[in-house]
């Protein structure tokens, strides 16, 4: 059919399903000089970050709306700052899972069963505790990262290494410092 015999329109095709063209948990060929296996296994350990980080960024939104008491501005402005680094991690993570072949996690529900990070109650917590839950989380995803990184290294990924120790640990680490020096108990007046 040429283009002056069809029918144009400009309404738009709603309600379209289409074939899955590649399962979550595959990885495709491409030339990146990998084997498959490090393609696969560099996949799975970043989409186990990539869910886990994406929570993270959820509790820091989470905790930046909530937040409470005498350092309310200081503690909104950095939550919001860190969630915002986060979610670029969300995209490099996501990213090199394509990259690798391989299908990113992104629907929340599917997240939500490969996280490890426990579930926070839904109302507001006192704000030790909100931070005390960021810090976790920060650990979790951070023994994760060094695991993966030390074993990706080993099959030769190197685009995933440095993923992982320069921009997941070190951001990592860097939040996590800002978070815990929150929690040290000193006097704000007096010696």
């Amino acid at each position: 059919m040429t283009i002056s015999s069809q029918h144009l329109s400009s309404q738009p095709l709603l309600h379209q399903k289409g074939e899955i063209i590649q399962e979550f948990g595959t990885v495709k060929q491409f030339p990146l000089g990998l084997s498959y296996e490090a393609r696969m296994y560099s996949a799975q350990r970043l989409n186990k970050v990539l869910a886990d980080t994406q929570i993270l960024y959820g509790l820091y939104k989470k905790h930046h709306w909530l937040m409470r008491g005498a350092t309310f501005y200081q503690l909104h402005l950095v939550l919001d700052k860190h969630a915002g680094e986060q979610l670029e991690l969300v995209d490099a993570l996501a990213e090199r899972v394509q990259t690798l072949g391989g299908v990113a996690v992104g629907d929340p529900r599917h997240v939500a069963e490969i996280t490890s990070i426990p579930r926070p109650p839904d109302g507001v917590e006192e704000v030790p505790a909100m931070l005390s839950r960021l810090l976790e989380a920060h650990e979790t995803i951070l023994t994760d990262a060094h695991d993966a990184a030390a074993r990706v290294a080993e099959l030769g990924d190197d685009g995933t290494n440095d993923l992982l120790v320069s921009q997941v640990v070190r951001t990592g680490e860097l939040q996590a410092w800002f978070l815990a020096e929150h929690l040290v108990d000193t006097p704000l007046v007096r010696a």
